[in-house]
């Protein structure tokens, strides 16, 4: 079983230039897995990437990760 939590956390963590301030939340609701990701007001950007190519690999990864497990994720990015 994959933890997405951790995962997204990770991917972020390697993209933002201060990790301290990455942090994700995790609501569930039966095969339905929602993450709000956060980052520092600064590094939003970073995230998103130039037309937001990198927050949808991101996305991408994030539902490819959730497919093995059969469950269904969504990511947002504040």
């Amino acid at each position: 079983m994959t933890d997405l939590k951790e995962t997204l956390c990770g991917i972020a963590k390697a993209i933002v230039d201060s990790p301290d301030e990455v942090s994700v939340e995790e609501t569930v609701s039966g095969n339905k897995i929602s993450l709000v990701l956060t980052v520092a007001e600064a590094e939003t950007g970073m995230v998103i990437g130039k037309n937001g190519k990198i927050a949808k690999a991101i996305r991408t990864v994030m539902r490819a990760a959730a497919s093995t497990d059969g469950k269904d994720v969504t990511v947002d990015i504040r």
